[in-house]
């Protein structure tokens, strides 16, 4: 076996935890929990901003759609005073 394996197997060797292990564990778990306030502003604040993306959404679809509108118009009277011009060569 080569150094490396030897390293390897050294370090990846099973070892027993050090006396108190788990109650340091179980208290740190327990300090970490999240009251049921902190879990509900939590689940608000996440509602709210998935409730303002969708509304700003929203709103740039109608933006959107105004200019679009928009265009189609201009694009509508030019089309118009283009078609005018030419009967009115044509005649």
């Amino acid at each position: 076996m080569d150094w490396l394996e030897e390293e390897l197997r050294r370090a990846l060797a099973r070892e027993d935890p050090p006396a108190g292990f788990e109650r340091r564990v179980r208290q740190a778990v327990a300090q970490r929990r999240f009251p049921a306030r902190q879990w509900l502003a939590a689940a608000a604040a996440l509602i709210l901003a998935v409730g303002a993306g969708t509304g700003y959404r929203e709103y740039r679809g109608r933006v959107a759609k105004e200019q679009v509108k928009l265009a189609m118009r201009l694009a509508a009277a030019s089309a118009n005073r283009i078609q005018t011009h030419v009967r009115g060569v044509l005649q």
